[in-house]
């Protein structure tokens, strides 16, 4: 943030009001700048969870989470994986490819969310790296992409959610 310090003996043409104008011109351009970070968040945030939703909504009620148990059991069983990993793989990333989703949706318990999400990113990575080393990273790579960036960002950008909503609450219950 930018100080702006009013010293009447060195700058006499300025009046206030021109200083406080000047004050206000920069706070103003700061907001602005914030207000396009905050779009930014909540654009990749809300991008990111629309992509794990239906990703765990074609899982679990298109597909059928025991399709997607056939599909992955047959190539991890030639390598040796028990079936008992597929099954519980299968049903761990479908629901939390969609509650997670859905949570990352609104804004609510966002890193926990995040968190989750990115075992389910490396949990599909691993199984699909046992299955074929050079797999394709075209599905992959993005969702990681979106997720590092929401995890690196600072909070404060972050504020367009039901978190951000609570936290301001329980802020104006403390005070009172």
């Amino acid at each position: 943030m930018t100080n702006i310090i009013f010293k009447p003996d060195e700058y006499p043409r300025y009046s206030i009001q021109a200083t406080v104008l000047l004050v206000y011109k920069t706070n103003t351009m700061l907001l602005m700048i914030h207000v396009r970070e905050m779009e930014a968040a909540l654009l990749a945030r809300v991008f990111l969870g629309l992509l794990f939703l239906f990703q765990g909504y074609d899982k679990i009620f298109r597909i059928g989470v025991s399709n997607v148990i056939e599909t992955i059991h047959n190539p991890l069983k030639e390598k040796g994986i028990p079936e008992f990993f597929s099954k519980v793989g299968a049903y761990l990333t479908s629901y939390i490819e969609l509650i997670c989703g859905f949570t990352l949706i609104i804004g609510f318990a966002k890193y926990w969310s995040m968190y989750l999400l990115g075992f389910d990113i490396l949990f599909a990575a691993v199984a699909f790296g046992i299955v074929e080393p050079m797999w394709d990273m075209r599905h992959f790579f993005p969702r990681m992409v979106l997720l590092l960036f929401l995890l690196i960002i600072p909070s404060q950008w972050d504020v367009i959610s039901v978190d951000y909503a609570w936290s301001l609450i329980k802020f104006m219950h403390s005070t009172l």
